[in-house]
């Protein structure tokens, strides 16, 4: 009998370790491509290499008649504060009469406007372009009142993240 006890607490402790095992190797996990992460986070694969997605996503800004901002490149900085950093360039780009329109709603939400989309190069080499899901953002802010211009928002964004999309 007490072997018994003793083989289903074993088994019972190796399920526990499973189970927590699996739940923070989910949540550690990266999202799956175009799906929103927990963190609002949205990423597509690139089919391009870094420098080539940012002058393709900048091309596609600029042939939708979109304000470019700003280009960051972050790694460049990271060199120059000497500190090590993979290539990741942020693109900061807007259309004003939209993004104010959140500003309007809640003007903490300028902290998320201009638009920010991050391209990074992972370690393997692959170039990912990523942003915050606007959906998030809107719950965020507490935005309840401004569906259709944060639907705008995610429609534009995703077509300019097609123009480097992986196959």
């Amino acid at each position: 009998m007490l072997n018994f006890l003793k083989q289903c607490l074993t088994a019972l402790c190796i399920g526990v370790l499973l189970l927590v095992l699996t739940t923070v190797a989910e949540a550690q996990a990266p999202a799956p491509d175009d799906a929103v992460g927990a963190d609002g986070l949205v990423r597509v694969r690139s089919a391009y290499p870094l420098d080539e997605t940012v002058v393709r996503l900048r091309q596609d800004i600029a042939a939708k008649g979109i304000t470019f901002f700003q280009e960051v490149d972050q790694a460049r900085l990271a060199s120059g504060a000497g500190i090590a950093l993979r290539p990741q360039t942020l693109l900061v780009f807007g259309n004003p009469p939209l993004g104010a329109q959140f500003l309007t709603s809640n003007p903490y939400s300028g902290l998320d406007w201009p638009v920010r989309v991050l391209v990074v190069q992972e370690g393997d080499g692959s170039v990912w372009v990523a942003w915050t899901d606007f959906a998030w953002i809107a719950r965020r802010h507490g935005i309840a009142d401004r569906d259709q211009q944060f639907a705008m928002a995610t429609s534009v964004v995703q077509s300019i993240a097609a123009s480097v999309r992986g196959r």
